[in-house]
């Protein structure tokens, strides 16, 4: 197993209709740097300059423009090398990642590639281990809610990412998801699970929150409150079948995740 020190993280939020994060994880010895999906290139050069960070590698966890949009402008800015999933149709590629590869930046961070198919077919999650485990999700996992599957995607591939991958991190891992959607994800759980009194807390404290402020959750968080991760709670499955009669009373964690996606798609 992979051990770091302790990494430095800067969450940037963009401001723009898409909601998007962008992140920056520094060496704290080196002060070099790792962008992830700049689309507001400038945006995060101008974060990094201001921490004193020389930015070396770009990460795109996937194709899609909203992610590497800002591509050009910061290998021009920066010389920065580019790294995504070895079959992504990114330009540009210096460095295609496969499961398990390891992505060093400076001296002491070490993230490890997670091969995370369902929001696209190839789709790069970054887990970072140590005593405070972090996870870069992209558009995989949301807090409080799963990527669709309509830009090249599949529902199937994304329920087994979710089955075998993110459901098997340590709960303490913090969670860094690509875009914020964290109040109207929880007003789709509360529609699915009515009675989930942590969703309905949770949203009632964030009401006010703006997107550049929203808490970092962590996967044992969201189990408490992402429908995704809720696949046996009897109040998902009842309202479930009261959709869906056909579905049998004790549907398999697969069809329950699947119908929820379904139903997300146009809610």
């Amino acid at each position: 197993m992979l051990v770091s020190p302790p990494m430095l993280v800067e969450r940037i939020w963009s401001g723009n209709r898409l909601r998007n994060y962008h992140y920056l994880i520094a060496c704290p010895e080196t002060g070099e740097a790792l962008a992830i999906d700049p689309l507001q290139w400038q945006d995060v050069e101008a974060a990094a300059s201001a921490r004193g960070w020389r930015i070396t590698q770009i990460l795109n966890t996937h194709e899609h423009h909203d992610h590497v949009g800002g591509n050009a402008g910061l290998v021009a800015a920066t010389g920065a090398k580019l790294l995504a999933h070895h079959a992504a149709r990114i330009d540009g590629i210096d460095r295609g990642l496969k499961q398990g590869d390891v992505i060093r930046v400076g001296r002491s961070v070490e993230l490890q590639c997670l091969d995370t198919p369902g929001h696209t077919m190839t789709h790069i999650c970054l887990f970072a281990h140590g005593d405070s485990p972090a996870l870069f999700s992209g558009d995989t996992l949301f807090n409080a809610g799963a990527g669709n599957c309509r830009g090249g995607g599949h529902p199937d591939a994304l329920f087994t990412t979710f089955a075998t991958q993110l459901a098997q991190l340590p709960d303490e891992t913090r969670l860094y998801a690509g875009h914020d959607y964290l109040q109207n994800n929880l007003g789709f759980t509360l529609d699915r699970e009515p009675d989930n009194a942590v969703a309905a807390q949770l949203l009632d404290r964030l009401k006010d929150t703006d997107a550049a402020h929203m808490p970092v959750m962590t996967l044992g968080e969201e189990k408490g409150f992402n429908t995704f991760f809720r696949l046996d709670s009897p109040s998902v499955v009842a309202r479930l079948r009261e959709k869906f009669p056909d579905l049998p009373e004790q549907p398999t964690a697969r069809d329950v995740f699947l119908h929820l996606r379904e139903l997300r798609n146009s809610w």
